[in-house]
């Protein structure tokens, strides 16, 4: 395999993506009127459109999914009429999009919630976290336990919100079961204390997770459908690789497109808690996205040595739209302005810098 691997075209599913980089999800709390993305987000998105996959922002499947102000929906006709634009720009530059899926479950505030309710958890237990919500960061509401009864009703908004993403254009969908939100809550015990059938053991912890997958592949195929977890991130787990193990495998079972995981805390450096990731990628069995701290030399190396077949880009993508040429050529790299990271207009959005090559006019 050559140093040049990173940039060959990496098929799966009916997809032959352009190159093995992919634009994480990354929240950015521009969205508009109703939640719906702005023509911005068109900017934003297509100048990006080179990573052989984009994966959008996070979007609430319902206004009960939503945890942070301004961020898009995906479940009104305004909201897929707006992410229609988004594909549209981003196709007609040859890229490929999934959108996020997202339900937040308890890291909300009531100011965000249906007529003020508290927010939604597998257990009533309030997480040590802040939510951007009236522009300022606030501590999370107390959250309520979820009633059995309640659960496939939320199951059933994840679908619906897959078939809207399609319907908007999507190539495919991401359900995010990563980063301390509703269906990482199922999985780890640390939030999660239930004695019925979405709690206790590891089977049960990894239900929700498998069922809102299984639900969405129904819906839309299991080739567009893509899961990201993050086995040893945010919330504390008693037995994070045999659960994240057992979750692998059914997943590979259903068929998934892939497995994105965050390797390593969010943010910070892959050697932040002791994780088999190997073990977790074997069980899967299918395409693996690695996501966290990479440069190109991590990327290249752990291609080279089979350890992740594409790799996820986040903050570098933010202040590079040009990311894969800058890799590609070993340019400098813009770093990030963190005061314009959430919020705003144009201004650390889509006004940083493309690095010309002197060679590619």
């Amino acid at each position: 395999m050559t140093d040049n691997a990173l940039f060959e075209p990496y098929t799966f599913g009916s997809l032959t993506l352009a190159n093995r980089i992919v634009m994480a999800p990354l929240t950015r709390n521009r969205a508009g009127s109703g939640f719906v993305p702005r023509e911005l987000a068109v900017e934003y998105y297509s100048q990006r459109a080179a990573a052989g996959l984009i994966i959008t922002e996070g979007a609430q499947i319902s206004q009960q999914g939503q945890g942070y102000q301004d961020t898009p929906g995906i479940y009104t006709q305004a909201q897929i009429d707006g992410w229609r634009k988004v594909t549209d720009a981003v196709h007609s530059r040859g890229g490929h999009i999934f959108l996020q899926l997202w339900h937040v479950g308890r890291v909300s505030h009531v100011d965000l919630q249906p007529n003020g309710q508290a927010p939604v958890a597998p257990s009533a237990i309030k997480p040590e976290t802040k939510v951007f919500v009236n522009n300022a960061f606030v501590d999370v509401s107390e959250p309520r336990a979820l009633e059995h009864d309640e659960i496939q009703g939320i199951i059933a908004d994840f679908r619906r919100g897959a078939a809207n993403a399609i319907a908007a254009g999507f190539d495919g969908v991401e359900v995010h079961g990563a980063n301390g939100y509703l269906l990482e809550q199922f999985a780890k015990d640390g939030s999660n204390t239930r004695s019925d059938a979405y709690g206790g053991s590891i089977e049960n912890r990894a239900r929700m997770i498998l069922e809102v997958a299984a639900a969405v592949a129904l819906e839309v195929g299991a080739e567009r459908t893509g899961v990201r977890i993050s086995p040893v991130n945010s919330i504390t787990s008693t037995d994070p690789q045999a659960q994240f193990n057992y979750i692998a495998e059914k997943l590979g079972q259903m068929g998934i497109a892939y497995l994105h995981v965050v390797e390593g805390g969010r943010g910070g450096p892959h050697e932040a808690a002791a994780f088999n990731y190997a073990e977790l990628k074997a069980k899967f069995a299918n395409t693996y996205i690695a996501n966290g701290g990479y440069n190109r030399e991590l990327a290249t190396s752990r291609l080279a040595n089979g350890e992740a077949d594409l790799f996820s880009f986040g903050r570098p993508f933010i202040a590079n739209p040009d990311l894969v040429e800058r890799l590609k050529t070993a340019a400098p790299l813009t770093e990030v302005n963190p005061a314009t990271l959430y919020g705003g207009g144009a201004e650390g959005y889509t006004d940083y810098p493309f690095f010309v090559v002197s060679n590619h006019g």
